[in-house]
């Protein structure tokens, strides 16, 4: 189990560094074009976009697994080992249960998307979709993880 979190990892590491270089590439082109050129290219702004949804869905899974969220101490920190316990895992299986869900129905929405064209790119908007199930589907194997380590202790 050990091994496939940490290519998972890897994967989500190198997708969000790309997705980010990416969206810096996409909007120092369009910083350019706009101080330099006559007008800038009408893609760089749709990919830009492209790119920095991509960025969140692989950093999604990353903060999952190292429980990055925001969380609300006030009552947690009332209470005792065992009832925070409790809760971690509750939370943890409703955050998976969540995300199964998202994932099944993001699978249906990506196929919505099968037609559709982006204006200026012209790709398949299931690409931009597809954001949705990638990060639904790492969040939640995460989330499963989490249960998992969690029930060990």
């Amino acid at each position: 189990m050990k091994q496939i979190v940490k290519r998972i990892s890897r994967f989500l590491k190198y997708g969000t560094l790309v997705s980010s270089l990416g969206f810096i590439g996409a909007t120092l082109i369009q910083i350019y074009a706009r101080f330099f050129m006559d007008s800038a290219p009408s893609w760089t702004e749709e990919a830009a976009r492209f790119f920095f949804i991509y960025a969140m869905c692989f950093a999604a899974g990353l903060a999952m697994r190292d429980g990055s969220y925001v969380h609300f101490d006030v009552l947690y920190n009332k209470m005792n080992k065992g009832q925070q316990r409790i809760l971690d895992i509750i939370i943890s299986v409703f955050t998976f249960l969540l995300f199964l869900v998202l994932t099944i129905y993001a699978f249906q929405f990506v196929n919505v998307g099968l037609p559709e064209h982006s204006p200026s790119l012209d790709v398949p908007m299931a690409i931009a979709f597809g954001s949705m199930a990638i990060m639904g589907l790492f969040v939640s194997f995460f989330a499963f993880v989490d249960i998992l380590t969690k029930m060990k202790r």
